[in-house]
């Protein structure tokens, strides 16, 4: 009869097993306390090196905004009982291409065609009947503006002050186009142009920049003998692509002469956990549709480090009793703050993120607020299947991204600051803390069921 092994032959074996595999264990390079990019994130990570400065409006640029500038016609179709005819949305709803970018007039930068996001427009501006419109009728507008509400503004404008607000607001997204690249490229791995840092300078990273703000490990990637489908962009001065083992050291810096590439790929850790702005520097909307004024007054107190009010970003937002547009909130922040300096997120722009995972979101809450160090404008649906907190349903609203973290149980959470405070209007109903932390999986998925699934970077 054969003779099964003895527990200690087995547990000797095992041991010898663990041993010889010992070499091939991957092993920590001084990255205590951070975290490493895993399998669920973007395949090209955020770099350690300034943000994007703002871009120059080419003359190809200034073209495109003519173009779709002059495409709105004249005479709108008449809008009887607050209806919003297809006439209306094709000729407001419009996009414009900005170097192979789509940015589409109040909805930012998106993935869909101009035919896509006019239909969903149309879809979301029709009449609700049935369970949505009882829905609709009891949620509370606490303060964005709505698609709706912002066909029907630009609609009352005379044709020269609309053409005016477009120039302005298409302008200001061309001067992001490289920031834009940049994030498909290094959170959604969407490979850059060949020629992309020859035209766009503002996005190499410079000698005083190379070192970066966070932890790094700056690995080359292996060479190819022709350009790849997916170009390696690599750290400033690292020459050719090489296979060399994973250093600290900070990049060498780049001479005036040096044509290699930017570093929006250097494989980079953070911080397990990471917040800016001070709790203290909080705010309650004192009115039911200013969450955008009050979301403004905690972003622009923490870079002032002096509070105005929300009264005063009221004025500067042009906020109604229809809300806040999110096109204004980027617009006064990079006007009114220093947060898009190249030192600090570059120039704020409206991103639609529909097609963001929730690991990617994660990823780049992640990069604004530990590389970045500066806060993200937030733009979720307030509804109570997002938001336990909340007494009833809501409408879009805004809240102000500052911290993220990985909890006890895995899960990465988004920190956010609240303005809702829903007992200031109904004293009966549960007080809202203005510091909340919330599952990332679930306030992307709140943003998403905004019709305009869109935030301010």
């Amino acid at each position: 009869m054969r003779r099964r092994p003895r527990p200690r032959t087995i547990a000797i074996g095992a041991l010898i097993v663990l041993l010889a595999a010992a070499p091939f264990v991957p092993r920590g390079g001084g990255d205590h306390g951070v975290i490493s990019p895993s399998g669920d994130r973007p395949h090209y990570v955020p770099r350690a090196a300034e943000a994007a400065g703002y871009s120059k409006v080419t003359p190809a640029m200034k073209a495109e905004i003519a173009r779709v500038v002059d495409s709105t016609p004249r005479t709108l179709p008449r809008m009887a009982a607050g209806r919003i005819p297809t006439g209306v949305v094709d000729g407001l709803v419009k996009c414009a291409d900005f170097d192979g970018q789509r940015y589409c007039l109040g909805q930012g930068w998106t993935t869909e065609t101009e035919q896509q996001v006019q239909a969903r427009v149309a879809a979301d501006v029709a009449p609700l009947t049935g369970r949505r419109a009882t829905k609709a009728k009891k949620a509370r507008n606490t303060g964005d503006l709505s698609e709706t509400a912002e066909l029907k503004r630009l609609a009352r404008m005379s044709p020269a002050a609309r053409a005016k607000a477009e120039t302005k607001e298409l302008t200001q997204a061309a001067r992001a186009v490289a920031k834009v690249w940049l994030i498909r490229h290094e959170i959604q791995g969407v490979p850059l142009p060949a020629d992309f840092l020859a035209e766009h300078p503002e996005a190499r990273t410079t000698a005083s920049s190379a070192a970066g703000r966070v932890d790094t490990n700056a690995v080359a990637a292996p060479a190819a003998a022709t350009p790849s489908v997916s170009p390696t962009v690599l750290p400033v001065g690292a020459g050719a692509p090489t296979t060399a083992a994973p250093t600290t050291t900070a990049p060498a810096p780049v001479t005036a002469t040096t044509t290699a590439p930017a570093a929006p790929s250097v494989p980079t850790t953070y911080p397990v956990k990471a917040k800016i702005l001070k709790n203290k520097q909080t705010a309650e909307q004192i009115r039911t549709y200013w969450c955008g004024p009050t979301s403004m007054q905690m972003i622009t107190w923490g870079w002032k480090q002096k509070d105005k009010g929300a009264a005063h970003w009221a004025k500067k937002l042009g906020t109604t009793t229809a809300g806040t547009a999110i096109t204004s909130m980027v617009r006064v922040v990079n006007n009114s703050t220093g947060w898009d300096k190249p030192t600090y997120a570059g120039p704020y722009t409206v991103l639609d993120v529909k097609s963001f995972t929730s690991a990617q979101f994660f990823a780049l809450m992640q990069k604004h607020i530990a590389q970045y160090r500066a806060p993200v404008i937030l733009h979720p649906l307030l509804l109570t299947r997002y938001f336990p907190y909340l007494d009833h349903n809501g409408g879009g609203h805004f809240q102000v991204g500052r911290g993220y973290k990985t909890n006890k149980h895995g899960t990465q959470m988004v920190g956010y600051f609240e303005p809702w405070n829903q007992q200031r209007f109904h004293p009966s109903e549960p007080f809202i803390a203005r510091v909340q932390w919330a599952p990332a999986s679930r306030e992307l998925a709140a943003i998403k069921a905004n019709s305009l699934h869109n935030i301010g970077v």
